[in-house]
């Protein structure tokens, strides 16, 4: 038989060999408390349950503030601009003798031509009225490369032909400053106009502005010429001076008689505050490399549009007035 002695007992630990030595009454391990002390370096959140009398007895918090917001500033009001009453009549001798045409007479050939031009003018200002545009969708530049290419008979001719619209109104400007010649086409007196609005912060522009006896039409001077034309175009006013033009009349066109692009530069600074500019071209007269010059001087305004004066011929057989002159 195999030999089976009692296993030994395993060896004490040190606490136990400590206390049979020096008689502790038996090792037990230290008491563990049911509830742990709070911590107080956190904040404790309680039940409503749970909350103190004290902290039942506090007035509930006041709700948050909204931040305040800045007042905003009212949109400035500004007041009505209106055009002065008194009628000045259109001598029609003047209009007969510079070939422009007749508010009252028959429909001629010429009407005809500058009733096309006054449409697509028309449709494009509608057409930048509908996308947004300010003011300037209203103005209309009309110059031409050279003198003696026909702009300001181009120019008047548009205006008597765009008074007749039932639908609007045009004012026009004769910013030809060195040499003016609308009042003179129209028959009208002469008096302060756009420079002397220009140069001077106490006059008004709509008291310059003369009404004819033309339903529709309005004519503003050029006023009196200054060696510093092209400084007071470039100036803050004249933004504030055109804006009046048209304030408060979105139906109201103005149409610019300017200076030839290429022999004085209120051309170009005026190009900076127009919606479309009409560059006239005379047919015998008008070379390629001076229109392109031209239109290179005006490239700030937007849309840009060219007119073929003095054409005498016509490749469709084109013949506009002469029908109406056809009886039935």
């Amino acid at each position: 038989m195999t030999e089976q002695r009692k296993l030994p007992d395993p060896p004490k630990t040190l606490l136990e060999r400590a206390e049979s030595m020096f008689g502790l009454g038996g090792y037990k391990p230290a008491p563990v408390p049911d509830e742990l002390a709070k911590p107080v370096n956190r904040r404790v959140s309680k039940r409503k349950e749970e909350a103190s009398p004290a902290e039942v007895a506090k007035p509930a918090a006041q709700a948050p503030v909204a931040p305040s917001v800045p007042e905003v500033a009212p949109e400035p009001v500004y007041e009505d601009v209106r055009f002065p009453d008194a009628i000045h009549p259109v001598d029609r001798d003047c209009l007969a003798r510079h070939g422009l045409i007749q508010p009252e007479g028959q429909v001629t050939a010429l009407l005809e031509e500058f009733r096309i031009v006054k449409r697509r003018v028309l449709a494009a200002v509608r057409k930048a009225q509908e996308s947004g545009s300010d003011a300037m969708a209203q103005r209309v530049l009309v110059c031409s490369p050279l003198p003696d290419e026909g702009k300001s008979f181009c120019a008047v001719n548009l205006a008597l032909a765009m008074a007749a619209e039932k639908d609007s109104e045009v004012l026009l400007v004769d910013a030809d400053f060195a040499k003016p010649s609308v009042l003179k086409m129209l028959g009208l007196p002469k008096g302060p106009g756009f420079m002397d609005v220009l140069a001077r912060d106490d006059l008004k522009v709509e008291d310059c502005v003369l009404a004819t006896d033309i339903a529709g039409l309005h004519v503003l001077p050029a006023g009196n010429h200054t060696t510093s034309d092209s400084e007071f175009l470039a100036s803050h006013r004249t933004a504030e001076v055109l804006d009046r033009l048209t304030r408060g009349s979105p139906k109201r066109i103005v149409i610019f008689d300017s200076p030839p692009a290429l022999a004085a530069s209120p051309a170009a600074e005026l190009a900076n505050h127009v919606g479309q500019a009409i560059v006239v071209a005379r047919a015998d007269r008008t070379g390629q490399s001076s229109l392109e010059d031209a239109l290179t001087l005006l490239s700030a305004c937007p849309d840009i549009k060219l007119l073929l004066n003095a054409a005498h011929f016509s490749p469709s057989g084109r013949r506009f007035g002469a029908y109406y002159g056809e009886e039935a």
